[in-house]
């Protein structure tokens, strides 16, 4: 069942680091969160690309499934994230397809695999978030 993006809470932050990267959702439900990175902006200093942007997209779009599940009873926190980085992008968007591998009551776990505008594989992540019972304090 697909879930209405205005449906998930919003938090006063300012200045968050998925909008000031370009990332757009364009896809929410329990089965499946889709997003995307524009490379530009979003590069390393060989032009490619960079590894902690693959991340951020991944996290960004493993941790919104796990609030689809988790909220509004628990907060998800990310607890652990890896990325294999098998190829380079240079251009135009990658996209990111968030899908659980595990959803529990005190933890989820998402595979997020990232392609880029051609279809191929460029990053393969996975990340486990805690449900927490309450949400964590800025302070």
């Amino acid at each position: 069942m697909p879930i209405d993006p205005d449906d998930l809470p919003t938090f006063d932050a300012p200045e968050q680091l998925s909008e000031l990267m370009g990332i757009e959702i364009l896809k929410l439900s329990l089965d499946e969160v889709v997003g995307t990175l524009p490379v530009s902006g979003n590069r390393q200093p060989f032009g490619l690309l960079h590894g902690g942007a693959n991340a951020v997209l991944a996290e960004t779009l493993g941790s919104t499934l796990s609030a689809l599940h988790a909220l509004p009873d628990r907060f998800p926190v990310g607890l652990e994230l890896s990325c294999t980085h098998h190829r380079s992008a240079t251009e135009g968007l990658v996209t990111g397809v968030a899908r659980p591998i595990h959803v529990g009551r005190s933890t989820s776990t998402t595979e997020i695999v990232i392609t880029d505008a051609e279809g191929r594989r460029t990053c393969t992540a996975k990340l486990t978030c805690l449900h927490r019972e309450t949400r964590p304090s800025g302070s």
